[in-house]
């Protein structure tokens, strides 16, 4: 099971790699509709699979298109959208996005009984890909991208039907100029090498921006919420399956609402402000879920000897000579233990019983709860709040941001490359934390795992103070001349870019 999902992961970061140079030769409307293409693939594949094999070939196909779709479509509807309304429309992709997880949650519960269940569910994704593949026919290119293919007048008709008419003159105009520098720049290099990336200034204090953003949003934790949301609950103590499911529902709609959030707060407040916000939010959150996790693992029902031996199916692990054996001994004593809460009250003392199907329904046939990832706690509330918290603080800021500053902060002839880089360290960190959880729970803790991502939130506020501009309102052309000019210091970005232009 762990290779199907990670295979999806690796196909993304490959996707990531690659679509950086797609989307710079073939543009950026030719890119999406690439991601469609492999996407509608990799389902049709998915859903027709006749062995393990041939669903992780569908998995990679999915994850090729997911990982080159991620970098163009932010920088698709940056580049092709005014200023002004920039970052709303990118953070209305990650709304779409967000409430697409949210859809699939409620298309898989509707699936659940049918026939071929599994197959509906992994093949009703081509339907979205093969529509927008079908839509795309109709959109335009970035104007951006014809201008430095050399398609101007292309360049200049869309342009005019994207800004209003006294602003759409000093636009082209400023993209001219800046295709003209790039283009100069081009002719004494041949092509574009990681040396030259990083001996740009702008292109330099961009990639630690926007890498560092994109880093950091997958180690703060999220889709570990997002991946792992039925076990976390289980976690908390919700032993009920049907609970958890729709618990983990909850937190998918916290995380589309959230984005709704952004859409109107991006352009207001600034890309910064928002996401030093949600990132404070974010350490409470944590703190919280610390907190929590930590009393539940340190006051777990204890285990029961008498209980315990009134099955005939007790964990090999089990010693009751060493004592002091509770709940959460059990189940980290070995995978193959699981715990049999009391009849009459969850909290009191329980038996640690053999981890099976067998176990399961026998244990809840007496009215019992049966635990495997997490023990019967008093506080469990508390963890479900910490986990709405963490989602509402961290969505409407962290969840958008970094993709609305990838897509504007890189100046055009690095955009393609840049933005793909960017996109490259998302999914290798997704993939690092996403894999990693679970082991870091059985290693250290809930608790301790969750102290981790907090501690990684508290440097990401002193990264985000130091390394990211302020963008909101800044003429993707302007947003180069910002970079060269910044130096490091603990205080947001100063607008000096007009008066020095003269």
């Amino acid at each position: 099971m762990s290779a199907i999902v990670s295979t999806a992961l690796a196909g993304a970061v490959i996707g990531a790699a690659v679509g950086g140079w797609i989307n710079d030769r073939f543009g950026r409307k030719r890119s999406i509709m690439i991601a469609d293409t492999l996407f509608f693939i990799g389902s049709a594949i998915m859903a027709a699979a006749t062995s393990p094999a041939i669903l992780i070939v569908g998995r990679v196909f999915v994850g090729l298109g997911v990982g080159m779709a991620s970098m163009a479509s932010p920088l698709y509807i940056s580049e092709a959208s005014p200023a002004k309304v920039r970052g709303a429309l990118v953070s209305l992709n990650s709304f779409l996005i967000t409430g697409g997880q949210f859809l699939s949650y409620l298309i898989n519960l509707a699936f659940t009984k049918a026939p071929g269940t599994w197959r509906w569910m992994l093949g009703v994704a081509a339907l979205p890909a093969i529509l927008q593949l079908l839509l795309m026919f109709w959109l335009p290119e970035s104007p951006r991208w014809l201008f430095r293919k050399g398609r101007e007048e292309e360049g200049k008709a869309i342009l005019r039907k994207i800004y209003p008419a006294e602003e759409v003159d000093a636009e082209i105009q400023a993209l001219q100029e800046s295709v003209a520098m790039e283009l100069k720049e081009a002719e004494s290099s041949e092509k574009i090498s990681m040396i030259t990336l990083l001996k740009t200034t702008s292109v330099r204090r961009g990639l630690y921006a926007g890498m560092g953003l994109q880093i950091f949003q997958q180690f703060v934790g999220i889709n570990t919420v997002m991946y792992f949301s039925p076990t976390i609950v289980q976690l908390a103590g919700f032993a009920s399956n049907q609970t958890a499911m729709l618990l983990s529902l909850i937190t998918a709609g916290l995380n589309a609402f959230g984005s709704l959030i952004s859409i109107y707060f991006i352009d207001k407040t600034g890309r910064k402000k928002l996401a030093l916000i949600s990132l404070f939010g974010v350490v409470l959150s944590l703190v919280l879920l610390t907190v929590t996790f930590r009393q539940t693992e340190t006051h777990s029902p204890m285990i029961s000897e008498i209980e315990t031996y009134r099955f005939n199916n007790t964990c090999p692990a089990f010693t009751p000579s060493r004592g002091g054996w509770d709940c959460t001994t059990c189940l980290k004593a070995s995978p193959k233990c699981g715990f049999c809460a009391s009849d009459s009250n969850k909290l009191l003392p329980g038996a640690c019983l053999i981890s099976n199907d067998m176990t399961k329904n026998q244990c809840q046939k007496g009215h019992r709860s049966w635990y495997t990832q997490g023990c019967p706690s008093k506080l469990g509330w508390l963890a479900l709040i910490g986990l709405a918290l963490y989602i509402l603080f961290f969505s409407p800021g962290m969840g958008t941001v970094p993709w609305v500053i990838n897509s504007e902060i890189y100046p055009l002839r690095y955009r393609g490359v840049c933005g793909g880089m960017a996109s490259t360290s998302v999914w290798i960190s997704n993939l690092i934390v996403s894999q990693s959880f679970l082991s870091l729970t059985q290693a250290i803790g809930v608790a301790w795992t969750f102290m981790l991502f907090g501690i990684v939130a508290v440097i990401a506020i002193f990264f985000v103070l130091v390394f990211v501009p302020e963008t909101k309102g800044v003429p993707i052309e302007e947003v180069e001349k910002m970079l060269e000019q910044r130096t490091l210091q603990f205080k947001f970005w100063n607008k000096r870019i007009a008066s020095q232009k003269g």
